[in-house]
């Protein structure tokens, strides 16, 4: 049997990148999955893969999330475990066009109705349930002109600690993954505004923000998706409240 056999994750964001990666480990594992994004292409397609459910989702929106957690335990029965990677990055600055409330709106609300959508579908106690959010090093360093996304990601951090002390009593462990730069479309397009904003190349880019990780590297999602599984597993028994920061030595506070 897979580790995680029997139990039910629900994984947002899971088409593409980091929880494209995630589904993919956690389906390799036996877990039963339920995949939401708000676009089904790329979503129906990778839960086809790992033997789970697409159900679209807008997680701004609090009754989106509702009715997709609510066929989630439909389908695959009550939750033991979410995992809650969605979200939206890039820059914003003052003016018509600033992106903070989408930004902040996606990231911290958005996780946030998640979180509450699962809660009220945990798979009953005294086992131990979970809910694993994905952050970043943004949430704990400063980058001109990405306020919303700063902002948005350190405030899941206090969520996770708050939500970890609020659910402890009923064995619910509540952890955030702080990756740096990973290997996937959103951090491209990091890459690819630094080339536009310089006129550097794109291995040059690379180069200028790898200066920063001691490894000298980008992450794979498959290494987050590895942190989730522990997170998840019994080894990570009385580990909650906490934010385990995987960027390559990007930060060692």
């Amino acid at each position: 049997m897979g580790a995680f056999e029997g139990r039910h994750v629900v994984v947002t964001g899971g088409g593409v990148g980091i929880g494209k990666a995630i589904a993919e480990r956690l389906g390799r594992e036996g877990a039963a999955l339920s995949l939401l994004a708000p676009n089904l292409d790329e979503l129906e397609h990778v839960a086809a893969s790992v033997g789970g459910d697409a159900h679209a989702c807008d997680i701004r929106d609090r009754g989106s999330v509702d009715a997709a957690f609510a066929a989630a335990a439909a389908a695959r029965g009550p939750v033991h475990a979410l995992v809650a990677n969605s979200g939206i990055g890039g820059p914003n600055a003052d003016g018509p066009d600033d992106r903070f409330a989408e930004i902040v709106e996606t990231n911290l609300f958005g996780t946030y109705w998640c979180v509450r959508a699962a809660e009220r579908r945990l798979a009953p106690g005294p086992d131990r349930r979970d809910v694993v959010v994905i952050a970043s090093i943004l949430a704990r360093i400063a980058v001109p002109g990405y306020t919303a996304y700063s902002a948005s990601k350190a405030g899941l951090l206090g969520l996770v600690r708050s939500l970890a002390a609020e659910l402890a009593p009923a064995n619910v462990q509540v952890n955030a993954i702080c990756p740096g730069w990973v290997e996937t479309s959103m951090a491209w397009q990091g890459i690819d505004a630094l080339v536009e904003a310089t006129g550097m190349t794109r291995d040059e880019a690379v180069a200028e923000v790898l200066k920063a990780v001691p490894l000298g590297r980008m992450g794979k999602p498959e290494e987050i998706a590895g942190t989730v599984a522990y997170l998840l597993s019994p080894d990570a028994g009385g580990v909650t409240g906490q934010a385990l920061d995987q960027n390559g030595g990007a930060w060692t506070g």
